[in-house]
């Protein structure tokens, strides 16, 4: 299970972040990328840094500790769960590669302060305030079932807490500055 989930992991990272960001580039001529590598001290980069940290720890590390022999925790590992981690894994991807694309141009990864989007609700964005974000934790617990190991249940914590930092606390703000009273209705 541990092959399938890197599987899942690196098809994870080609569709939601190789080939959407080629999409954007093709309908905007530019990436949709606002983020720096170089740490800055920003909450932002903080947030998702910490959100990328926990998906490697998902995706890469709780496989690869898997296969060097690290047991699984015995309190999550029927193989029921693991075939439900596959399920989860897959549709979480396709979902959050959904919301993607219903963003249309108003895809970005990260948040410049003199830019202004248009606010997106159709889609999945008339149901859920962020269901990419959503659909990715999704994702990602599918792994963290199909390899029920300590990295994979540590890495899940700090996902979901580095997401949690960049949308309670840098994302909301600024969708609210920007947009008011249509954001918060």
């Amino acid at each position: 299970m541990a092959i399938a989930a890197l599987a899942l992991f690196a098809a994870m990272m080609l569709l939601m972040g190789a080939l959407r960001t080629l999409i954007q580039c093709r309908c905007t001529g530019e990436s949709g990328n606002r983020r720096t590598l170089l740490p800055d001290g920003s909450l932002e980069w903080w947030a998702l840094i910490v959100a990328d940290v926990g998906y490697l720890m998902v995706g890469a590390g709780a496989p690869l500790a898997a296969l060097a022999g690290m047991s699984p925790l015995g309190v999550v590992d029927p193989p029921m769960l693991r075939g439900l981690g596959v399920v989860l894994a897959v549709l979480g991807m396709l979902a959050a590669f959904a919301a993607q694309l219903s963003l249309g141009a108003s895809w970005r990864v990260g948040i410049d302060e003199a830019e202004r989007t248009g606010l997106v609700t159709t889609g999945a964005f008339r149901i859920v305030r962020n269901p990419i974000f959503s659909a990715v934790l999704l994702a990602f617990a599918g792994p963290a079932l199909m390899v029920p190991n300590l990295v994979a249940i540590a890495g899940l914590v700090v996902a979901v807490t580095g997401v949690q930092l960049q949308v309670r606390l840098v994302e909301e703000p600024h969708l609210h500055r920007v947009h008011g009273h249509a954001y918060t209705d």
